[in-house]
């Protein structure tokens, strides 16, 4: 994979780590409430629903890492794919936002690597 790919997939991995800390340590915390715009009560009352989502965006980050590390690009467009399904749905129930913050990096990503394939390939000499 291009060095452009790795970096944009490194990316979204390490936007997932984040999101997996947000969820799973700091959810109920000054910074998660800050961030996903909620009171104490409402924290409180979905921090066991926040720590499950936190889970699985650590999934989706060492899927990312495990793509990179090994430079299979089959794998990481799997997991890029995961990461905009989940984006979009996010989008379209909870905010816009998570478009932005996790679709369309994963979108940047998803070019890079099909860009890379094509160069491979000589499709695009």
């Amino acid at each position: 994979m291009s060095i452009a790919a790795l970096v944009l997939i490194g990316l979204v991995a390490a936007l997932h780590l984040y999101f997996l800390v947000l969820e799973m340590f700091l959810w109920t915390r000054p910074l998660g409430m800050k961030v996903f715009r909620m009171s104490r009560e409402k924290a409180e009352l979905t921090r066991v629903l926040a720590a499950n989502q936190g889970l699985y965006n650590g999934f989706l980050a060492a899927g990312l890492v495990w793509a990179a590390c090994s430079g299979r690009s089959d794998v990481a467009l799997f997991f890029l794919g995961c990461v905009v399904v989940a984006g979009v749905y996010g989008a379209a129930t909870v905010s816009r936002r998570i478009l932005y913050v996790q679709a369309v990096p994963a979108l940047l990503a998803i070019g890079a690597v099909l860009l890379g394939r094509g160069v491979d390939r000589g499709w695009l000499n």
